[in-house]
């Protein structure tokens, strides 16, 4: 397999010989992200060697072209991390803080082929069943209610009073979770995401929370998602069930959180999109698609393991080498986007849902719950303004999502009823 793209500025070799990488947390503790990448595109061209973290290498695809190869030809390129070499050979410590992104589990997500078709029908068959009306209407009334919470205090901060709850809320109801526990539960889920000191600690923690729901529901079943995967005959025992409730859980939660987050962000600070505060020209919607085309809120996804010798871009990657999606990048790859910022308005071509077989199955919910909230924020909040300089937001650290830490506004203040 090769690549109709020029040859690379320097081809890499051997990836695990190879030192003194840019860490892949450049990519996403910035906040010229697309920079970083260019940067890694003029050095190796649309597949750059990078680091995991310190003797852990890993390729970034960072082409359009590249990453629809890959995710096309799963006997190429697979999901099982079995096949990953540095993990296989222990390079990879059990302790890992990349082992809660990309250990092998017992969801559709690290599976293929027919295995994987089977794991992700329950995920397709629940979230199909959503009654989506339903799901609008019971989310405008999460956002309204947290807005009450805080309107009459003149300030909030939209990401940990409102963007990182509202999915913590939606997601939390329909897989049947206490809003108790759901809080820890999105406390963990930053944690993992973040690959810090104690991912595995919260990722454990994250486990047996949802071990518990899961439990709870096999004793008495309820109407909601988890009810569902308990009873399906696909999923044929109990750890296949719990990592099918982790997996539609984690996607959902962190990632609608920072699409939310970075589109209040957008609509308050860019004079093309504040006009919804202020007069502009351009709405939700459109905001939205530009959230997924300029700055996604899953940046690098993991991860594909090569299943032998492959040519890729002119890189020479090898039998059991790991790849990373570099979805932001690929959506802002040269050869497929311009850097006119009106193109991409009403063109869902992106790649930030992934693409192929593994696709992302929930973006039409993540989209009416994020629109919801963002439009929900705007209309009760009519005056709404960033309380900081754009450039001192400061971001979750994560090698693999964007998402502002912090979005401090102020507004006028509610009078009380």
């Amino acid at each position: 397999m090769t690549s109709a793209v020029p040859a690379p500025a320097r081809v890499a070799g051997r990836l695990s010989d190879l030192d003194g990488l840019a860490p892949l947390t450049q990519t996403t503790a910035t906040s010229d992200p697309q920079a970083v990448y260019q940067r890694l595109r003029d050095q190796w061209g649309a597949v750059a060697p990078i680091q995991l973290e310190p003797g852990v290498n890993a390729w970034l695809v960072l082409g359009y072209d590249e990453i629809c190869q890959v995710v096309k030809h799963e006997r190429v390129f697979s999901h099982d991390p079995h096949h990953w070499r540095d993990f296989a050979q222990g390079r990879v410590p059990p302790d890992s803080k990349l082992g809660p992104m990309m250990f092998p589990r017992e969801h559709a997500y690290f599976k293929d082929g027919e295995v994987h078709r089977r794991l992700r029908a329950p995920l397709d068959e629940a979230v199909g069943g959503l009654p989506l009306r339903r799901v609008s209407r019971e989310n405008r009334k999460i956002c309204a209610d947290l807005i009450a919470g805080f309107a009459a205090d003149g300030r909030a901060d939209l990401v940990s009073d409102y963007a990182a709850v509202i999915p913590m809320l939606a997601i939390g109801k329909m897989a049947g979770l206490d809003v108790t526990l759901g809080h820890e539960l999105l406390q963990c889920l930053h944690a993992l995401f973040g690959a810090g000191e104690n991912a595995q600690a919260a990722n454990q923690r994250y486990e047996e929370i949802l071990t518990d729901l899961m439990r709870s529901r096999q004793a008495v079943p309820g109407d909601d998602l988890t009810s569902v995967f308990v009873s399906h005959k696909n999923l044929h025992d109990d750890a296949e069930i719990l990592q099918t409730i982790v997996l539609m859980v984690s996607a959902g939660l962190e990632s609608t959180m920072a699409w939310i987050a970075q589109t209040l962000r957008l609509m308050l600070t860019d004079p093309r999109f504040a006009g919804r505060v202020r007069g502009g020209r351009l709405g939700v919607d459109d905001a939205l698609d530009e959230v997924l085309w300029r700055d996604p809120p899953q940046a690098n996804l993991p991860a594909r393991f090569a299943l032998h010798d492959v040519e890729l871009a002119g890189q020479p990657v090898a039998e059991g080498d790991v790849l990373i999606l570099g979805l932001a990048a690929a959506n802002a790859d040269p050869r497929v986007h311009s850097d006119n910022l009106w193109n991409e308005i009403g063109n869902r071509s992106h790649l930030s849902w992934s693409a192929g077989a593994h696709a992302c199955p929930a973006h039409v919910p993540a989209r009416i719950i994020a629109k919801s909230a963002v439009e929900t924020a705007l209309h009760l909040l009519p005056d709404i303004r960033l309380a900081i300089p754009v450039e001192n937001i400061s971001l979750i650290p994560s090698p693999w999502n964007r998402c502002p830490a912090t979005l401090p506004v102020t507004f006028t203040p509610a009078v009380p009823r």
